[in-house]
């Protein structure tokens, strides 16, 4: 049921999980690896009616270079008639999405299985 490709990048792994693409961030976030994530997380969020889970999970450091791929991934996605959800549970990241107000617009779900119970809501609006 859960495909288990290597990563795309060592910051990066993309699989399916029902019926959604997953981006899972590995490791940390920054300007460097927000480069290198960008161009497969715009070939995912930019399908018409993407359905796309980001996964946070795995994520040990993350800056405003993480949260404006967030916002670009969620904007594109909805943009597109899509859904999008989001998976963290690390305190520092989920206090930065508060403070920032992200979390208003993309809510944080501490599982995949979580996340995908509110696939037929729309994650956010725009």
């Amino acid at each position: 049921m859960r495909d288990e490709p290597a990563p795309l990048t060592r910051h990066l792994r993309v699989y399916e999980h029902r019926a959604h693409t997953v981006l899972e961030l590995r490791g940390e976030i920054d300007l460097v690896s927000a480069t290198e994530i960008s161009p497969s997380l715009d070939r995912v969020t930019g399908r018409p009616g993407a359905r796309v889970v980001i996964d946070l999970r795995p994520v040990e450091f993350f800056d405003c270079s993480g949260l404006r791929l967030l916002y670009r991934a969620r904007t594109r996605v909805l943009g597109g008639g899509g859904q999008l959800h989001l998976v963290c549970t690390h305190p520092l990241t989920l206090r930065v999405f508060r403070v920032t107000g992200l979390s208003r617009l993309l809510p944080a779900h501490a599982t995949l299985d979580a996340a995908l119970a509110r696939s037929g809501a729309a994650s956010g609006s725009l």
